[in-house]
């Protein structure tokens, strides 16, 4: 990054400002000038500033190609994994450190000195804080932090950001299975991995392909939105065919046909609310097999208490629009309307955690069409239990 940039963007000011507004103001930076102040920065502030810049909706063009390869991301920690920046032996001396520090140029990537011996095993880090403030006779052996953590190449990402989030570290060596150190990885580039995923989920959950962007040319995005476009209709169908079973029903009670949309909106934010949390959960790692049971406990009280709540207001207006248009059991009517909103909300609730896990038991990507699925669901459950409530207790 230029002297320039650097006062333009200096640390402690990025450091000071909230995450969005510091991505906002990198926006106008060339991809290197981004990359180099994100390095530049403590480790919480350059993860929360490289998830916010996927966020930003202006993100010019050269910003987009700058993260193009974070978005090809799929595989492990060695995928991300750059050169190790100071090594040096157990028995350096303080002064002889600093001096390395002082001729190494650019100075901004050290962060740690490794120190490993002749075969290149790693036997502890030394911050460059606790270099500073140790005796210049000293050996690096007597201030080093032996048996750091570390990160083995193969390290599968989602893996690698559980343990960024509770390391906090700003940057992790990288060793094989014999402790000898291949080099080292900077947790901003971790936590890009993921804003870009997340990011890719949004259009995935109905339909888009992940590699699509705005330049992609007309017939392959064709290609690419088509198909799903086709599943889309026929569980569209298969909604439609439910409602038709109840035609009768409806051409005796005209006032279901109003609150059909109303129930069939309600339960579907309700699901894509618990599915946004899922895929959240997915691309960060959190979902362990004892969890599930956790987050579907609480999709059912949630989506009970959702339900509850605003069928009390759904149920007043259909009781208040029954009475006005002079429809008969205006009160049952509310009442159906009621249970199956609170039905309807439970069910969304649970399709919104299960539809992302069954496509990824299925070896399919969670994220994709998701959204297609769960809509469907909860349009058979919801419209279904309403008209059958209204056919048992009022026909």
């Amino acid at each position: 990054m230029t002297n320039t940039s650097t006062e333009e963007f200096p640390e402690v000011t990025l450091d000071m400002l909230p995450p969005a507004d510091a991505a906002a103001l990198l926006l106008g930076e060339s991809p290197a000038a981004i990359e180099a102040t994100l390095r530049a920065l403590p480790a919480d502030a350059a993860i929360s500033i490289a998830a916010n810049l996927v966020a930003q909706k202006e993100l010019d063009s050269d910003l987009d190609h700058s993260l193009e390869p974070a978005r090809a991301i799929v595989g492990n920690v060695g995928d991300l994994m750059v050169d190790a920046i100071g090594e040096l032996t157990p028995g350096t001396t303080v002064a002889a450190g600093i001096d390395y520090v002082v001729r190494t140029h650019p100075v901004t990537p050290l962060t740690y000195l490794y120190i490993v011996d002749e075969e290149k095993h790693l036997l502890g880090v030394v911050a460059m804080r606790d270099l500073l403030l140790a005796r210049p006779g000293q050996i690096l052996q007597d201030i080093m932090v032996p048996a750091p953590f570390v990160f083995a190449p193969d390290t599968i990402l989602p893996e690698a950001l559980k343990s960024a989030l509770a390391k906090r570290h700003r940057v992790y060596p990288v060793v094989d299975s014999s402790n000898k150190l291949l080099g080292m990885v900077y947790s901003w580039r971790l936590f890009e991995y993921v804003a870009t995923e997340l990011s890719g989920q949004l259009g995935a959950t109905v339909g888009l392909d992940r590699e699509e962007r705005s330049s992609t040319p007309i017939w392959r995005a064709f290609l690419m939105r088509h198909p799903w476009l086709q599943v889309n209709l026929l569980t569209a169908f298969v909604a439609a065919f439910v409602v038709g079973l109840f035609e009768d029903t409806i051409a005796q009670i005209v006032v279901l046909a109003v609150f059909l949309p109303v129930l069939a909106g309600q339960s579907g934010n309700t699901g894509c609310q618990a599915l946004a949390i899922t895929l959240r959960s997915l691309a960060v790692g959190e979902l362990e097999e004892h969890s599930m049971t956790q987050l579907l406990r609480k999709e059912v009280v949630l989506g009970a208490l959702n339900g509850f709540f605003v069928g009390l207001v759904a149920a007043a207006a259909m009781y208040f629009y029954s009475t006005m248009t002079g429809a008969a059991d205006a009160l049952t009517l509310a009442l159906v309307v009621l249970i199956a909103m609170v039905g309807a909300c439970i069910g969304s609730g649970l399709f919104g955690v299960l539809v992302p896990l069954t496509l990824r038991r299925f070896g399919a990507d969670p994220a994709m069409a998701s959204s297609i699925f769960l809509t469907t669901f909860t349009d058979i459950l919801g419209m279904g239990l309403m008209l059958f409530l209204a056919t048992s207790l009022l026909l």
